[in-house]
């Protein structure tokens, strides 16, 4: 894995950790977090983020 590649998946995984928390706490939904995963999966293109969940 590259330093770019490192960084974006970076990225995606805290970005997919706000969107997670903010469903536990009730602030959006299941169907809103699948929304928000593909497009942070666009956005930072993470090399093992949809693997690993």
């Amino acid at each position: 894995m590259t330093k770019e590649q490192f960084e974006r998946e970076k990225k995606y995984q805290a970005a997919l950790a706000v969107a997670r928390s903010m469903l536990r706490q009730g602030v959006i939904n299941d169907a809103d977090l699948v929304r928000i995963e593909a497009r942070l999966k666009e956005k930072f293109k993470p090399v093992l983020g949809g693997f690993l969940f």
